[in-house]
């Protein structure tokens, strides 16, 4: 972009690159932030650049069904022109930018005849008074997917969630402090450790941040620490800790936690949030397929890598990279991991397995196998009593969050829990 470019088109620019990061070479929408928005120099402009790309995912199937409305010829799913009137009418459509700013920042994007038809396409629209149907529409592919797996209560659970800015949940290091801090932040409590507040606020300018009284944590990724209960001293294995959150439990439940992760600038902002709230663990750098602990340990947590379906509500992106193949390939890397974290469980120590995923093939199966194919472990049941309020153990005592739970309450990710028990 030149010194003549009008105000906005680079914040537009940084959001196509990252639509094409996502969309063309499969990336993260985070980690492809930095590169995408290289140029821009006001954090509002890269959280403007992440927010509109990321609307644009949420509602790709709508957005493209609007274009393709408008067009005499379908547009090629990844034509410049089709990304650069995404990116305008989810800016008109969704986040209330005035018609008019929305494609005088998108036409710079395009030159010749692509800049002709976007305006024609963009102008058609806006005169027939298009909207955006609520909730949006899932993927297609995502949806019978899930229509298969779960329901089709699931699918339009799904589908409510995703129109919903999910509600900012923060984890307490005193349990016993939780009603105090819940009037202080101006929360609700839907467990003991746990309050929940407004999505939008400014995380560091809350009260209890620079103190360390609490990280931020979804409810459902708590499960997996609560469900392994006080260490009075004892030692835990973390595996794939990173971000920390569940690291940062156990150290405040009273364990000898050990955090395992693979990427050491992770394990760094771990550190540093183990500084903020003066809470101790030992950080290591490593991937749970080769690290060898030096002795067994009385519980040992494995929250996989996964398909990360189950952050979908946050992190629109992950519906669009999480095919059959990579699926497959997630939860074949998950069952050698579990198998390995087996190993360095004492006798009579627990085994507890999590992923942020909706996929039962990241779920129920790698569970299923595992206790099928290691007889010294048995399943230990997740009981009621052992939830917050809304949670449920399924039939086998393992603990599946689907979209819909706590539906009233600002909802929850996806997640799966399973608990065993060495018995040799």
């Amino acid at each position: 972009m030149t010194a003549a470019t009008p105000p906005g088109v680079p914040t537009r620019a940084a959001a196509l690159r990252l639509l094409e990061a996502v969309l063309r070479r499969g990336l993260p929408l985070e980690s492809a932030l930095d590169a995408a928005a290289r140029g821009l120099e006001r954090a509002d402009d890269r959280a403007h650049a992440h927010a509109i790309a990321a609307e644009v995912l949420r509602r790709l199937p709508d957005l493209d069904a609007l274009i393709d409305s408008a067009t005499a010829k379908p547009l090629a799913h990844d034509a410049k022109a089709r990304m650069v009137l995404r990116i305008a009418l989810a800016q008109a459509l969704a986040l209330n930018t005035p018609p008019h700013a929305a494609i005088a920042t998108a036409l710079p994007l395009v030159d010749g005849g692509p800049r002709r038809l976007v305006h024609g396409v963009f102008g058609a629209l806006m005169r027939r008074g298009v909207h955006l149907p609520v909730p949006p529409q899932l993927l297609p592919a995502v949806a019978e997917r899930w229509d298969a797996a779960w329901g089709p209560a699931m699918v339009a659970a799904a589908a409510e969630a995703s129109a919903v800015q999910p509600p900012l949940d923060v984890s307490l290091k005193n349990p016993a402090e939780t009603q105090s801090w819940a009037e202080q932040l101006g929360g609700v409590s839907l467990a003991p450790g746990h309050v929940r507040l407004p999505a939008g606020g400014r995380v560091p300018a809350l009260p209890g941040y620079d103190e360390g009284a609490w990280w931020v944590q979804d409810l459902s990724a708590s499960l997996p620490a609560r469900l392994i209960g006080a260490g009075e001293g004892r030692t835990v294995l973390d595996l794939c800790a990173a971000p920390g959150g569940k690291t940062m439990q156990l150290a405040a439940a009273g364990w000898q936690a050990t955090a395992v992760d693979l990427s050491e600038a992770r394990l760094a902002r771990l550190s540093e949030n183990l500084a903020r709230t003066g809470l101790e663990a030992k950080l290591v750098v490593g991937d749970a397929l080769t690290f060898s602990a030096s002795t067994p340990a009385d519980a040992v947590l494995l929250d996989a890598p996964c398909s990360a379906t189950g952050i979908f509500r946050r992190h629109p992106d992950v519906l669009h990279r999480a095919r059959p193949r990579a699926i497959a390939g997630m939860a074949e890397r998950q069952a050698a991991m579990l198998a390995r974290a087996a190993s360095w469980v004492k006798p009579g120590g627990t085994l507890v397995y999590a992923v942020c995923s909706l996929e039962p093939e990241e779920g129920e199966a790698v569970a299923q196998g595992f206790a099928a194919s290691h007889r010294g472990f048995v399943p230990d049941p997740v009981r009621d009593d052992e939830l917050p309020a809304g949670f449920a153990p399924d039939a086998e005592g393992r603990v599946r969050v689907l979209p819909g739970t706590l539906a009233a309450e600002g909802g929850a990710d996806g997640f799966f829990v399973a608990r065993f028990r060495r018995a040799d």
